[in-house]
Order: structure tokens, then C-alpha cells, then sequence
């Protein structure tokens, strides 16, 4: 789990570095052509920009010791400012694109300098491809078997799919804007490059859409993998002072934290000293195979009590 969030970090630095070049030579060529299509493609890297140093500074703050204010730590702060940037990119990204579009659709500009856009757009596109393609590599790397859209849905790292996601809709946007660009020289038509840069938004609106869709579940508390889950059960299933394991509660506050709850069901003959020894191994034994779990917590519970509070927990009768 610690390679992962390192391995993330790597990549959001490489597309960091990419886009801050990226949005500085887009909009030397917006201000040389007049291209409403290059203006939007400068602003979403500027945006982009602007995002990957947030998540730099969510994953500093997650990093944070815990404290008496925070007595869980500060892991949530990365769900936190990855949400920030999904909203950052539909509010600056694509609210900027839309304006854009609509202004030079209204009141159309002839492009100037047209190759400048073209070497611009072929050299952003060859940025962000790398940075791209960096990307896809962590991605795929810790994605395993399952589907790239699946992964996305499992995945605990924000950072790790939100950098592929934004690259993705980057080379669409380049793209979309030359082919504006074209278009509009070509039929004499500045309009289009006003439409262009609409495309370009109403691409960022969806990406950003997604981006917040799938934070804003980790924001909330999702649970640890199944597999994860498993293995804590079995774990405790084998400590001997153990009757029974009721059930586990898993929530991740960061990608490499997790807090658990284990309810079990321990011998009657056992006095309290036993106890406290047998939670003492038990913890040890859970954090030596997960080391991600950052706080554990065991109550002795009955499995008749324990299910008794889950009904009363979900409803049920």
C-alpha cells in the first residue's frame, strides 16, 4: 500500500512538471493567434496545474501524526482535496471553456498564426502524452486483473486514477481543439473554434463529474477490500481464546490507513487479564499482516447482541 501512494506521487509530480510547461506555452500561443479553442486548452492546464499541487498537499497532510484534535489522524485531508480538484476542474476548467466557447461563437474571431497553433497543439499533445502515459503505467501496475473502470471504482488512491483521468481528457481536448482550428480556417468559419472550445468543456464537465462522484464516496468512509477484510476474520479465528467472530468494520482514512472493528465472542471461562492478553496478540498479529490498519478496535459481543445491533443499525426488524 505505501509503494502505491509512492508510486502516486511520482506520477502526480510528472504531470505536475508537464502541465506547468503545457499551460505556459499554450497561452503565449492564445495571446499570438486569438484562438478561443488554445485559450480554454491554456486554461485547463493551468487548472490542471493548480490540481496536482493540491494533491501533493493532500497527500503532506494525510502524512500528519495524529493529534489531540485529530486523535485519528489527518488521512481523510487527501480524500479531501481530491474532491477540491474535481470541483476545481468543472468550476475553472470547464466553466472557463463554456464562457469561452459561448463569447466566440457570439462574436466571432478569425484565427492568426495558424501553424503557431498547430506546433503548439503538437507539442502539448507529445507533453501530455508523456505524462499520459506515465500515468497508465502506475495505473495498470496497481489495478491488478480487474477492468479500468472497475479499478477506478476500487481504487483507494485518488491521485492514482484522477492524473490518468485528466490526462485522458487533456489529449481530447488538444484534439478537439485543432480540429477546430482546422475547421475554422479551412470553411472560414471562427465560429467553430468557439464551438470547439465548448466540446473541450463539456468534456471536462464529465470528467469532472466522475472525478467527484468517485471521491466524494472515499470523502464519506468506504470500506477496506474484501480481501482485506478476510483475512482480519481469519486472523482472529485463529487466536484460541476466541469463540467467535462476529463480523469486521472497515473504513479507509487514507490509501495506506485503515481503521477496524472487530466484534468477538470469547470464551466464558476467561477472566479479564486473559483478555486483555489475547487482544494484545491479536493486534500484533494484524498489524504485522496489515500494516495499513492504523487503529484497532475489539469489542466482546455476543452473536446474538451484535446481531441485534445491526438490525437496529440498518433498519431491519
Amino acid at each position: 500500500m505505501a509503494r502505491v501512494s509512492s508510486r502516486s506521487k511520482k506520477i502526480v509530480y510528472a504531470a505536475l512538471a508537464g502541465n506547468l510547461l503545457v499551460a505556459v506555452t499554450k497561452f503565449a500561443a492564445a495571446l499570438f493567434t486569438g484562438s478561443s479553442s488554445m485559450l480554454s486548452e491554456g486554461v485547463h492546464s493551468l487548472v490542471d496545474t493548480g490540481n496536482e499541487a493540491l494533491l501533493l498537499y493532500g497527500y503532506h497532510r494525510s502524512s500528519l501524526e495524529p493529534d489531540a484534535s485529530h486523535p485519528l489522524g489527518y488521512g481523510r485531508e487527501l480524500y479531501f482535496w481530491s474532491f477540491v480538484v474535481a470541483i476545481l476542474l468543472f468550476a475553472l476548467g470547464a466553466g472557463v471553456s463554456l464562457y469561452e466557447g459561448v463569447s466566440h461563437v457570439m462574436t466571432p474571431i478569425p484565427i492568426e498564426n495558424v501553424m503557431a497553433s498547430y506546433v503548439v497543439l503538437a507539442l502539448s499533445f507529445l507533453f501530455e502524452g508523456a505524462s499520459w502515459w506515465f500515468a497508465l503505467k502506475g495505473f495498470r501496475a496497481s489495478k491488478g486483473g480487474s477492468n479500468y473502470l472497475e479499478a477506478v471504482r476500487k481504487s483507494k488512491d485518488p491521485p492514482s486514477f484522477m492524473v490518468l483521468l485528466e490526462d485522458t481528457a487533456a489529449l481530447i481536448g488538444i484534439s478537439i481543439a485543432a480540429l477546430g482550428i482546422y475547421l475554422s480556417v479551412r470553411l472560414q468559419r471562427p465560429e467553430i473554434d468557439g464551438v470547439g472550445s465548448i466540446l473541450i468543456g463539456l468534456v471536462l464537465t464529465a470528467t469532472a463529474w466522475l472525478l467527484a462522484r468517485e471521491t466524494k464516496d472515499l470523502l464519506i468512509g468506504e470500506p477496506a477490500h474484501s480481501a482485506i477484510n478476510a483475512s482480519i476474520v481469519a486472523l482472529a479465528e485463529k487466536e484460541p481464546c476466541v469463540e467467535g467472530v462476529n463480523g469486521v468494520t472497515t473504513v479507509h482514512l487514507a490509501p495506506d490507513q485503515i481503521v477496524a472493528s472487530l466484534s468477538l465472542e470469547f470464551s466464558d471461562e476467561l477472566r479479564t487479564p486473559d483478555i486483555e492478553r489475547c487482544v494484545e496478540a491479536l493486534e500484533k498479529r494484524i498489524r504485522a499482516a496489515h500494516p495499513e490498519v492504523v487503529s484497532l478496535f475489539i469489542k466482546p459481543q455476543t452473536r446474538h447482541r451484535y446481531e441485534a445491533v445491526r438490525r437496529g443499525r440498518f433498519g431491519g426488524g
